[in-house]
């Protein structure tokens, strides 16, 4: 399982309706996407412009071939897109350790 975390910084009082835009976004596209395993979604208390989008993959090739380099990707970034301040950071990490 490939975690993938995508930070995300919208523009200030677009809050309400990038929530909605982004539950919609993953419930109607990513979700449908091959490898995908489940998601979370966090809004920053600090800062609530700020957004942590957690999407768990099969392979890491899932998010970076199969995802990023379909029609998909584009019909997420229509959704999500306009609300971007900046280009949302993403990285990728592996579990190295469980809890118990």
């Amino acid at each position: 399982m490939i975690l993938e975390l995508a930070d995300i910084r919208i523009h200030p009082g677009q809050q309400t309706a990038f929530d909605e835009a982004i539950e919609r976004g993953v419930r109607t596209v990513i979700a449908h996407a091959k490898g995908f395993q489940g998601h979370q979604i966090f809004k920053g208390i600090e800062s609530p412009d700020r957004y942590l989008l957690q999407i768990r993959w099969e392979t890491l090739e899932n998010h970076t071939v199969d995802f990023r380099e379909s029609t998909a990707f584009a019909d997420w970034r229509a959704i999500v897109g306009p609300f971007f301040a900046s280009p949302p950071s993403v990285e990728h990490f592996s579990l190295m350790a469980p809890s118990a």
